[in-house]
């Protein structure tokens, strides 16, 4: 619980989640225009994301895409339900 606690304290992070919310899945590129940072700083707040099994990665051809995770620890899943 500790680990998904920490990911979603930070303010980019929850940015990331709402972006994704609301849009369903996006790019690391969209992301990073959407939250206005750069492509490396957000690539980072995702594979924290990822370790906390709140968002899952789909594979594109050269791009990856994010989205919401289906399963959801209860913490992250009230914590996501407020944003």
């Amino acid at each position: 619980m500790e680990k998904t606690l920490k990911a979603l304290a930070n303010k980019r992070r929850l940015a990331i989640i709402k972006y994704l919310k609301a849009n369903g899945e996006a790019s690391v590129g969209e992301l990073a225009k959407a939250i206005r940072l750069s492509f490396k700083s957000t690539s980072r707040h995702l594979r924290i994301l990822l370790a906390a099994d709140i968002i899952e990665p789909e594979q594109r051809s050269s791009q990856m895409f994010y989205r919401l995770s289906v399963v959801q620890k209860a913490p992250a899943k009230s914590i996501i339900a407020l944003l």
